[in-house]
């Protein structure tokens, strides 16, 4: 026999999250019923956070503060006995590091989760200074101090970002001492939270707002110091790498000369106080004009002196003989050529002479080798009708034309007889 089934029944709720599904969810009751039954198995443990909000109700049983990480946007409520409140010499307060011994609990109606204490202890200063020892010899070790990263400021920022307090002293004394020096000077001005829980958040996005512009030159973070409690926020390990990460110059003027949180040594500028990042950062114009003045002043005395020397050199150079009467030189100088021309002349004149005795006694020679000279004497010269010389009688035959030369003209001829 097939038993009967009701198909109206509800199926049955997965036990583990990973069994749900679209057809089979859970609710939202059995939901807050699993988290409250995984966080109730959960033990007590000690939690360190910054408190944000104490409001004490007097007369009551509990009381009720919210702790936010020191370094998230991270916060959670606590219900602590006011018997645990009483056992501390100080009651704390709004900013205050607190150490709380708590046991998780969810409530299911709010779906809300909050910490049930029992015991809290206040994070002594000491305390708080040896963990700034720890993280600054943390970040030493990863370079962050080195002097390798500091970059210089630049000599006359057109821009200046300034991160400071609201209406504080501090933006007073680096707005009216850097214009009073420089009164061109611009500012670009982001008004945070200096101390307190929202101080971190607010300083580095402020910091990274002013260091993303292109027109802010170099970033000062300003604060007329303070206790060592409200100076905490400026050895924030997400402050100061924020401060490290940024690819402008960053002055850090937040302390006095005796404070030194960590921004102090990743800075690039460590200013003693807001009104001497003012300076650093600013030239003073009277001085820079009067660093003119002496700069021209000296550029003068400088030419004036090299003009000076080289005169004095001129003027010796002057006064030698050579050149006070340049002439002197010129003029012995004109003897010589004019005794060389006289000697050349004499030479040549001499020359020509010996040469013209010589080539008369050679004229006088020739003529006197010359037949024309023996004609001259009368003798004459007996040629054939060829030209010929006749120097015997059997050149020629009885009959033939000769021709007689003489010394001025000639003859013509005819042979009559050839004797002997």
């Amino acid at each position: 026999m097939v038993p009967v089934t009701d198909e109206t029944a509800p199926l049955p709720l997965p036990e583990k999250a990973l069994d749900t599904s679209p057809a089979r969810p859970w609710p939202v009751r059995v939901l807050s019923d699993k988290i409250k039954g995984y966080i109730d198995r959960m033990p007590p443990v000690w939690v360190e956070g910054q408190v944000v909000q104490f409001n004490q109700r007097n007369g009551s049983g509990m009381q009720f503060l919210t702790l936010r990480d020191a370094d998230r946007d991270v916060s959670l409520p606590v219900t602590i006995y006011s018997s645990a409140l009483a056992r501390l010499a100080k009651v704390p307060a709004e900013g205050d590091h607190v150490v709380v011994h708590a046991k998780p609990t969810f409530w299911t109606k709010r779906g809300t989760l909050q910490l049930q204490a029992d015991q809290i202890r206040a994070v002594g200063v000491g305390e708080l200074l040896a963990r700034i020892e720890e993280l600054k010899r943390v970040l030493a070790a990863e370079g962050l101090f080195d002097l390798d990263r500091k970059r210089p400021l630049p000599f006359l920022p057109g821009v200046i970002g300034l991160v400071c307090g609201r209406e504080s002293k501090a933006e007073h004394d680096v707005v009216v001492n850097a214009r009073a020096r420089w009164p061109q000077v611009r500012f670009e001005i982001r008004e945070v939270a200096v101390q307190g829980v929202s101080a971190v958040p607010e300083v580095s996005r402020a910091i990274a707002e002013l260091d993303a512009r292109q027109d802010v030159e170099v970033i000062v973070v300003a604060r007329g110091g303070g206790s060592v409690e409200d100076l905490l926020p400026f050895s924030n390990e997400a402050l100061v790498r924020a401060a490290a990460a940024c690819r402008t110059p960053v002055v850090s003027a937040i302390g006095h000369e005796t404070d030194a949180p960590l921004l102090d040594l990743v800075a690039d500028y460590r200013a003693s106080t807001p009104t001497d990042a003012a300076k650093r950062i600013v030239p003073d114009v009277s001085e820079e004009r009067q660093r003119l003045v002496q700069a021209r002043q000296r550029i003068r005395g400088a030419v004036a002196a090299l003009l000076d020397r080289e005169q004095h050199g001129l003027d010796g150079v002057r006064s030698r003989p050579v050149l006070a009467a340049p002439h002197t030189m010129l003029e012995s100088r004109d003897r010589e050529v004019s005794q060389a021309i006289g000697h050349a002349r004499y030479a040549l004149n001499a020359l020509l002479l010996r040469a013209s005795g010589e080539i008369g006694r050679l004229e006088a020679q020739v003529r006197a080798l010359s037949p024309a000279s023996t004609l001259e004497r009368g003798y004459a010269v007996v040629q054939r009708t060829d030209g010929h010389v006749v120097r015997a009688p059997g050149e020629v035959a009885e009959g033939d034309d000769v021709q007689i030369r003489l010394a001025d003209g000639a003859l013509g001829a005819v042979v009559t007889s050839t004797g002997n």
